[in-house]
């Protein structure tokens, strides 16, 4: 496996010969699907990738000419409708469920629990794919469930990755069960969970969402460093394995991630 270098918070691989400005026009992409606002000036955009600015300026002249950036009346450039043709053929292409298969059915066996994937959709998670494993006693999840997006492991690994902005908006909207019922629920606890899910990279849910039943998720990220859904692990499992149990979906997940072009 090619060793990875990162640009931005996107990982790619690292190989022998690049073309400079090939890169540099793939680097100023990338950083403008980053943005927070969707929008950067040409100063700011040189400054993250570390080039001059007539050299920058030639660049996005020419993903302008091929309507992949555009440019407000503000001379704030962001990603343009040109792209939508090439995302379009990539997504066409790809099918989340065949590349998630058999992360799940390992993950599901390997723990003896119920393993899925979901993706963000409306203020839910919706579950397109699973593996319930071998399980004698165990959790079934139906396809197309769909749970509260602010509700035990899953909800916390994907609120934990979203902005402050991002994620004040989307509780504005919605009940928190993130610790049972929205009136246990505790606002300095879940932020201190949050922010131990962004240093692990996976959250824990310990019996709060129903007795016995324990689960650990991780975030799952797409194209352009998108947050798309959460790759998750329910079971019966003993709650000292959830630490161990995290870890594995977590380096999961991030394998998932690659395999789908995200970060």
């Amino acid at each position: 496996m090619a060793p990875t270098v990162t640009v931005g918070h996107v990982a790619k691989p690292e190989y022998s010969s690049l073309v400079p400005a090939v890169e540099q026009a793939s680097r100023i992409m990338l950083v403008l699907a980053q943005a927070e606002s969707g929008k950067m000036t040409l100063t700011e955009i040189c400054k993250a990738i570390g080039i001059h600015k007539s050299k920058g300026y030639s660049i996005l002249n020419t993903l302008r000419h091929f309507a992949f950036v555009d440019r407000s009346s503000e001379k704030a450039y962001s990603l343009a409708p040109g792209l939508l043709f090439l995302s379009a053929k990539v997504l066409s292409n790809m099918d989340y469920r065949e590349a998630v298969t058999p992360v799940l059915r390992r993950l599901s066996h390997e723990m003896n629990s119920a393993a899925f994937f979901g993706v963000v959709s409306d203020g839910h998670l919706i579950v397109v794919a699973k593996d319930e494993g071998s399980q004698n006693i165990g959790v079934t999840i139906r396809l197309g469930h769909r749970f509260p997006l602010a509700w035990g492991a899953h909800g916390k690994a994907i609120m934990a990755f979203l902005s402050k902005g991002e994620r004040k908006d989307m509780m504005a909207g919605l009940r928190p069960y993130f610790h049972g019922s929205p009136s246990d629920f505790e606002p300095n606890r879940i932020e201190l969970e949050l922010a131990q899910c962004r240093k692990t990279g996976f959250a824990v849910d310990l019996g709060e969402m129903q007795v016995g039943v324990h689960a650990v998720a991780a975030p799952v990220f797409g194209l352009g460093g998108k947050l798309v859904g959460s790759l998750a692990v329910v079971g019966t499992f003993p709650k000292e394995c959830a630490e161990q149990y995290g870890r594995d979906v977590a380096k999961a997940a991030k394998e998932f991630c690659k395999s789908i072009g995200g970060a």
